[in-house]
């Protein structure tokens, strides 16, 4: 590392333990780099497990805007709501918790309900690395069934990583086909659990309330199995699913608090930018002073707008938050946008092990050809993955989508209007066009070829017979002999020993002698001394074999 490069903390205090100096973390705040990277998992991995509580599932719901998702959403918020607050609410922001008995138990539990606009939020999120919801609901009409947006619903939600619940909707029509929905649900990877998948299906009304109090219990269920906890006496942590500027209020953002209590007066630093909580309003527009874990609320104090996905973090005072701000801002100066380049260098490292593709086309006919003949693409290193195919011309959810997966965009046949180009830009996200499936099937299998992960290939460099041992000091020898083939390097070795030239240890050479001079090569057929580090003891007779280990691509 250079004096410049970022370090993690366990690295610096090894450097640190070697200087004498012995370092200690503090306790519940984020690293600058983890903020940025807005990864919450490395963020709140060094919670003591002792302080940690049962916090409540953070729920998105997502689906076709015509088949029911605001319905359920309100059927929910005014069913087994906290008792008083039923009938009349009137959500304020994008996100509201519920409070309700699960059946057959006297305790209440709470459910946070995302209530996105659409896809774009969600896919902002995870684009920006924000990973806040624990389950996802994929609301499907009993009647229309599986949709084109249902698939790019289905597909946001496998590439989250995080449990799906289905909810049929509509089954109190009189069309409704609920063994077809679940056809289709499987054509997608979402098998129902009474096909013998894997995959819970809620049947639903949102109209007659029918199979809401089910789908409150299943997603109670799927909590409890994701065993979601909290530390709520750390300093605060919060993710932000909302902001605006309001003519009023000035900067405000809908947060969801992940660690910690947020609190009124709380200094911060969110993105980079940084505040101090002014004035907090929870769903119904209540003016409130915490804000408990896994709670929304509407947060004003920020000095700028954040972005969508942007994490907040509670510093001890202003003044640690200008110096948190200041290393923010310099690792977002020294961040380089996400190029082709740069995902084809973390393939070819093996650091990925998929290239990911969200592919558009002008046709269904040539949708499924180019899938078919993408996916025989897949080699033993890199597999080739389609991860949303859709009709139509290239949209900003589809470059989110690949910003957020680490893939690229392909689009055939179709265009890409200059909105789209600008965001694809600013994401740093590479979209190809081709009208012609030749060089789009050509380009892909070209660059698979090129990203599968090398291997390793010996090559043997020579062999030296030793005749004498001159010392022995701690692991290293000095060794004289005289070179049988190749030549000697400052390489690796292996000893070989007995009749049957057999393996007794490996080492390396450390320097080359030649009387009494120090060289970098001896040449078949001539002596030399060299010094070697090894903890097996060479003994004159002893074969010395170098080698060298090439990278070799598959």
């Amino acid at each position: 590392a250079n004096i410049t490069q970022a370090i993690d903390f366990d690295t610096a205090a090894i450097a640190a333990a070697e200087l004498g100096v012995n370092v200690q973390k503090e306790e519940g705040e984020a690293s600058a780099e983890n903020l940025m990277s807005r990864d919450l998992e490395e963020i709140l991995k060094d919670d003591d497990n002792e302080n940690l509580i049962e916090r409540p599932a953070i729920v998105v719901v997502m689906g076709h805007v015509d088949h029911g998702k605001t319905a359920i959403l309100d059927a929910i918020r005014n069913t087994n709501v906290v008792a008083g607050e039923a009938g009349g609410i009137t959500q304020h922001i994008g996100a509201y918790q519920v409070e309700f008995a699960p059946t057959g138990s006297k305790e209440t539990k709470k459910i946070t309900f995302l209530d996105t606009p659409g896809h774009e939020a969600f896919t902002a999120m995870r684009a920006r690395g924000a990973h806040i919801t624990d389950i996802v609901i994929i609301v499907v009409s009993a009647e229309d069934g599986v949709m084109p947006t249902t698939v790019e619903a289905i597909n946001h939600a496998k590439e989250a990583k995080v449990p799906i619940l289905v909810a049929i909707n509509k089954i109190d029509l009189p069309n409704a086909d609920i063994e077809k929905v679940k056809g289709d649900l499987s054509a997608n990877g979402l098998q129902p659990e009474d096909w013998g998948g894997k995959t819970p299906v809620v049947l639903c009304s949102a109209k007659t309330k029918q199979g809401i109090d089910e789908l409150l219990d299943h997603i109670s269920l799927l909590a409890e199995l994701e065993e979601l906890k909290g530390n709520p006496d750390r300093h605060a942590v919060a993710t932000v699913i909302e902001s605006n500027l309001d003519s009023s209020l000035g900067p405000i953002a809908t947060v969801i608090v992940n660690a910690g209590t947020l609190k009124k007066g709380d200094a911060f630093v969110c993105g980079t930018t940084l505040g101090k909580v002014r004035l907090m309003e929870d769903a119904n527009g209540k003016r409130i002073d915490t804000v408990n874990l896994s709670a929304p609320s509407r947060v004003s104090g920020f000095d700028e707008v954040p972005q969508i996905g942007d994490i907040l973090q509670v510093v001890s005072n202003e003044k640690e938050a200008r110096g948190l701000l200041n290393k923010l801002k310099d690792i977002e100066e020294s961040r380089k946008k996400r190029s082709f380049a740069d995902l084809v260098t973390r393939l070819s490292e093996g650091k990925l092990k998929q290239l990911r593709v969200v592919l558009k086309a002008d046709a269904h006919g040539s949708l499924e050809a180019l899938q078919d003949s993408m996916a025989k693409l897949s080699t033993d290193g890199v597999a080739v993955k389609v991860i949303h195919a859709g009709i139509g011309s290239v949209s900003e959810t589809d470059v989110m989508m690949a910003s957020a997966s680490d893939g690229i965009v392909i689009a055939f046949h179709t265009d890409v209007p200059s909105t789209v180009s600008r965001t694809a830009e600013r994401e740093g996200v590479e979209v190809r066009m081709y009208d012609i499936v030749y060089a789009l099937l050509d380009d892909v299998e070209g660059l698979v070829k090129g990203l599968v992960e090398p291997e390793e290939e010996e090559q043997i460099v020579g062999q030296l017979d030793v005749k004498e041992v001159f010392l022995t000091k701690r692991s290293e020898q000095i060794v004289g002999g005289k070179v049988k083939s190749g030549s000697m390097k400052r390489l690796p070795f292996r000893l070989l020993r007995g009749d049957k030239k057999e393996e007794v240890g490996t080492g390396k050479i450390i320097s080359l002698r030649k009387v009494d001079k120090d060289i970098k090569e001896a040449k078949e057929g001539t002596e030399c001394g060299m010094r070697v580090d090894t903890s097996i003891l060479v003994e004159p007779g002893d074969v010395l074999e170098v080698f060298l280990k090439e990278l070799k691509k598959k």
